[in-house]
């Protein structure tokens, strides 16, 4: 079983800015992949979807806690990790899950709009959304996702402010083109393993 978490922040009025990606990616798969509809858990601070993807079970989530507490979202979400119908919907319950089994896909201001890198066991480098996770979990041996956010212009001076912004008109067909290529990512380490899904995608 996997665990498949979009990082982001709650609300329309964070939808569509580069900060929320990691939701937008998680949306495309939900989608692309006939997983269930997300439903609030109040229990693990989470938006919930399931499905199968091979022979994997699959738990997509996306944090309500908005992203520099994440790790409190996901922290639960491993700690009670046994899938079980319960009215209509499949919620996590019982028996911990290892971090292993954990993909964190995550905005990174130090990429370009366009570019993805898969990363495992790596330390956060100053995304607060991830030192969250790493702090809450006690360990960085999960295997993450980074999608590029960074604009044509190069890295903005004020990356808060940036980050917190919509998409403008430019950039939206490259930000669906990387949406769909995080989505496809998640499916191959899934389905193939990350060694595979990091000679495809790391090189690109």
């Amino acid at each position: 079983m996997m665990l498949i978490v979009g990082l982001g922040n709650p609300g329309p009025k964070y939808k569509n800015t580069p900060h929320s990606i990691g939701f937008l990616a998680i949306d495309f798969f939900q989608k692309e992949n006939g997983f269930s509809d997300f439903y609030s858990s109040g229990k693990f601070d989470a938006l919930i979807s399931d499905g199968v993807l091979g022979d994997e079970k699959v738990i997509l989530a996306k944090p309500q806690t908005f992203m520099n507490n994440s790790g409190i979202a996901i922290k639960k979400l491993l700690a009670n990790y046994q899938p079980r119908r319960e009215r209509g919907h499949h919620v996590a319950l019982r028996h911990g899950a290892s971090a292993t089994n954990l993909i964190i896909v995550h905005d990174d201001i130090d990429l370009p709009l366009g570019k993805i890198k898969i990363a495992k066991n790596r330390g956060a480098a100053g995304h607060k959304g991830v030192e969250s996770i790493i702090k809450d979990l006690g360990t960085k041996n999960f295997i993450r996702i980074r999608v590029g956010i960074q604009p044509k212009t190069g890295k903005p001076k004020n990356a808060t402010n940036f980050v917190l912004q919509e998409f403008n008109k430019q950039e939206e067909k490259t930000k669906e083109k990387t949406i769909k290529k995080t989505a496809k990512a998640v499916e191959i380490i899934t389905k193939e393993g990350l060694e595979r899904a990091m000679n495809l995608f790391n090189a690109s």
